[in-house]
């Protein structure tokens, strides 16, 4: 396999979705960028704050651009907090250094398939769903 399908990214962002309607997290939006950068799939739930598309879009963005999950995004935003901020930059924005961008994969070392980024709860939530999704989709989650 070397491209995530319009299926899979939508049963990503319907399993995500519903996952964190079980947890009760609060509303959030999913994006499923594939390995160009191009988003394959996105929703919003009702009720998510202003600009939550934006934020989870940069989520998966950065971690397609670094080609590691946002987990990792974060830990070097933390140690080179001068060089993500330049990076930041220079990507036009679109890279938000926290978890909640996960890359996917078919297999264990394989090529990228796509990216997720999800934005409306706490990071950690935020990744829990995006792992549930692509689980559910039959791909392999990579948070960094």
């Amino acid at each position: 396999m070397t491209a995530i399908t319009l299926e899979q990214a939508q049963t990503i962002v319907s399993v995500a979705l519903r996952f964190a309607r079980e947890q009760k997290y609060q509303p959030l939006a999913v994006v499923v960028l594939d390995a160009r950068g191009v988003m394959k799939a996105f929703a919003a739930e009702d009720g998510t704050s202003l600009r939550r598309e934006e934020i989870a879009r940069g989520k998966a963005h950065g971690a397609l651009s670094f080609g590691i999950g946002s987990r990792a995004l974060a830990k070097r935003a933390a140690d080179q907090p001068q060089f993500i901020a330049a990076v930041t930059h220079a990507v036009g924005g679109l890279l938000v250094p926290v978890p909640g961008g996960v890359l996917v994969r078919a297999a264990a070392g394989g090529p990228i398939l796509a990216a997720v980024g999800i934005s409306g709860d706490v990071s950690a939530n935020d990744e829990a769903a995006a792992l549930a999704g692509i689980a559910a989709a039959g791909l392999l989650a990579d948070p960094g």
